[in-house]
């Protein structure tokens, strides 16, 4: 597994910023955020302007550039960053579901959706993965189970996130074995109680909070996934939290990650 880090909990900072102190925490790969309002990192409206910034950052640090987070589903939007991806040499882009939880005609809309995009993503060679979340119309294990079997496109995976299968009720260890067949990435983080938001960013840093985040690791490395395992901090910039703040969660959070993978044997 190789780990990594989303520079959204940079998000505050320039994306030099998130670049230097994510390698500084040792990690192996950066997650880029495209995620506006959170980040001005990737920026899609200009990404050609950036594209020969981030390699030089990628190469400069030795950070592996893992994955896009972008979540809308706009078939405009995405086809940007479809070329961004393939551009820069990011192998896989991450969104969310959308939609509303247990609506039948919500699901079927995000279904439609993801599965246009995913011949979108094949005709690119990009992996377009979703993940389930919190009140959206793929939020739980089945929901998740039912969007596998919707969309069969080799280029379309499942990105875990055990915070949200937590908040829906569910224990992520044993959620993530259900579907490992299609996890194509992984997102990791803490969550301290089943409230529907993942709580405060330093919460959010691995052995914080509820989860079995060991046992979540361990259960990946048995079911063989070899993929990215990236921290996903959100909240970190809209609550002011400083560059001391999340340098320290990153530190903890890559500790923890690299104890979990020694403790199973993955490394």
């Amino acid at each position: 597994m190789k780990i990594g880090a989303n520079s959204v909990l940079f998000g505050a900072f320039d994306m030099e910023t998130a670049f230097k102190y994510i390698a500084m925490a040792g990690y192996d790969g950066i997650e880029l955020s495209a995620i506006g309002g959170m980040s001005e990192h990737l920026v899609l409206d200009r990404w050609q302007a950036l594209a020969p910034e981030i390699k030089r950052l990628s190469q400069t640090y030795h950070l592996e550039l893992h994955a896009m987070e972008q979540p809308s589903q706009d078939p405009v939007i995405m086809e940007n960053a479809f070329q961004a991806a393939v551009e820069i040499g990011i192998p896989v882009i991450n969104c969310g579901p959308g939609g509303k939880a247990d609506d039948e005609a919500s699901f079927q809309q995000t279904a439609d959706s993801l599965g246009k995009l995913s011949l979108l993503a094949e005709k690119y060679g990009i992996t377009l993965c979703v993940k389930a979340h919190v009140g959206a119309a793929i939020y739980n294990t089945p929901s998740t189970l039912r969007i596998m079997q919707a969309i069969q496109s080799p280029a379309f995976g499942i990105d875990m996130d055990p915070s949200h299968i937590h908040r829906s009720g569910e224990n992520p260890v044993e959620a993530i074995a259900a579907v490992i067949s299609r996890v194509k990435h992984v997102h990791i983080r803490d969550c301290k109680g089943r409230q529907q938001g993942p709580g405060a960013p330093a919460d959010q840093a691995n052995g914080r909070g509820d989860i079995d985040l060991v046992g979540y690791v361990r259960t990946l490395h048995e079911h063989g996934y070899t993929g990215p395992v990236d921290l996903e901090i959100i909240g970190a910039k809209g609550q002011n939290y400083t560059l001391e703040q999340c340098i320290t969660i990153a530190a903890e959070t890559r500790g923890h990650i690299q104890a979990s993978l020694q403790a199973c044997g993955a490394r």
